[in-house]
């Protein structure tokens, strides 16, 4: 059953999202909802904040890279309302449609019949907010408004006069959050200091539902939920392997739940092992998974885990091993760090990266296998994206698969195969037949 749910939106990056988000989560467990998190796009980041502030796996939901059916397995889940982080603004993606849409949090509202909850930043401006709130209400009828949360207010005058101005547009205000510095989360260059990183996470996330409980009518958010309804049973995609050993650490950490998930479902052993505390894989798994993460911040400590690297070359030498954009930099010969040390990596394959040197690669990439990955024949198309600011320094082996962005252009980061060995800064989504 997909429980009928809301969508936080807003109508650009930086406007609070976040912080509505898990404020609403936090104060919603504490109420003994059952509340599912849901991250609209491709994010790693935040769906382990929304696990942090509810007790509940958040799960990735795509309409450039995701069928309908794929979606519609994803949401269903046993829950009294499901809440959906969205990504940039409201209506912002790509030009070009993919498996759903635009890559949109739109798309989603549309697709789930999810309302969605505007968060407005109005520092700098007041009576304004009406016009951006009515703008956003009639842009797209397909999409339902169901009202707004004002956020950065700065007193109460402030707030009176932004009230006054939505009542006369007719749009319906759940509350408003003052500036509060205690509200702020520390950033890095992929976005968030992951949740596992962040010391004093909890009372930050209590902070944010308590100001919420002060700010906004909750049961009025409650009430707002639409779109519930039964789910066929669900099919699940192949794993890669039966047995299959996944990094994950603070360095390892970029593994879409909703992969996990599908391969649990499909009957697939996972083997969690953690590099950095100098882990090697287990010795009886099928295949090695290197997820992506922030290899560049610990390539230290990788460099020197030692049992970590023989265990990789063992497995390396009989089975497969696949390295997903930060695994991919672990796979090569050696990453130079950002101060422009370099470290050696597996050398079981010859890419040399550098953080020193740094560009941000990023939006959604289609790709088509030039060779086969555990499960994957070559010719298979695969939707996914990429997200990395390291630069390719040497890249000498084969590469592992055309990659175009989502217009269709051609992508230089083929990644690159050796043996049993293959990786790419392409991360998987979707495959397609």
């Amino acid at each position: 059953m997909i429980p009928p749910g809301l969508v936080i939106s807003a109508p650009a990056s930086g406007t609070g999202k976040t912080t509505v988000t898990l404020g609403l989560l936090r104060a919603l467990a504490q109420d003994s909802v059952q509340i599912q998190p849901f991250k609209c796009g491709p994010d790693y980041i935040d769906p382990a904040f929304h696990r942090a502030a509810c007790g509940r796996a958040s799960f990735n939901l795509d309409s450039w890279t995701m069928d309908a059916g794929t979606i519609n397995r994803i949401a269903a889940c046993p829950a009294d309302i499901a809440l959906a982080e969205g990504a940039m603004g409201l209506f912002d993606g790509a030009m070009t449609h993919g498996a759903l849409g635009h890559g949109t949090s739109a798309d989603i509202a549309r697709h789930m019949g999810w309302p969605v909850i505007l968060v407005l930043d109005i520092a700098g401006q007041a009576q304004s907010v009406a016009a951006v709130a009515q703008g956003f209400t009639h842009f797209d009828p397909s999409v339902q408004v169901a009202g707004v949360i004002l956020n950065r207010v700065g007193s109460m005058r402030h707030e009176r006069l932004a009230r006054a101005a939505l009542a006369a547009a007719d749009i319906p205000l759940f509350g408003a959050l003052h500036r509060d510095t205690a509200l702020h989360l520390p950033e890095r260059h992929l976005g968030l200091v992951q949740a596992q990183e962040h010391a004093a996470l909890d009372d930050a996330i209590a902070i944010m539902a308590a100001r919420l409980r002060e700010g906004v009518d909750l049961t009025a958010i409650r009430a707002a939920a639409r779109g519930g309804r039964a789910q066929p049973p669900a099919c699940w995609p192949a794993p890669p392997a039966q047995r299959i050993a996944i990094a994950q650490d603070a360095a390892f950490s970029f593994l879409y739940p909703h992969q996990l998930d599908a391969w649990r479902h499909a009957g697939a052993q996972i083997l969690p092992f953690s590099p950095l505390a100098d882990e090697a894989p287990d010795a009886d798994a099928d295949m090695v998974w290197l997820p992506g993460g922030y290899p560049e911040l610990h390539a230290g400590r990788i460099a020197a885990a030692e049992h970590f690297m023989a265990g990789l070359r063992r497995h390396a030498a009989t089975r497969p091993v696949h390295g997903e954009c930060g695994g991919y930099m672990v796979l090569g010969a050696a990453i130079v760090d950002h101060d422009g040390t370099e470290h050696a990596m597996a050398g079981l394959l010859g890419l040399v990266t550098s953080h020193a040197e740094r560009r941000l690669h990023l939006g959604y990439r289609q790709a088509e296998l030039r060779a086969p990955l555990p499960g994957l024949p070559i010719g298979t198309r695969l939707l996914g994206h990429e997200f990395h600011y390291s630069t390719i320094l040497a890249q000498p082996d084969p590469p592992l698969m055309n990659v175009a962005d989502a217009d269709g252009a051609p992508v230089t980061e083929s990644g690159s195969y050796r043996g049993h060995v293959s990786g790419s800064f392409f991360h998987l989504i979707a495959s397609m037949p």
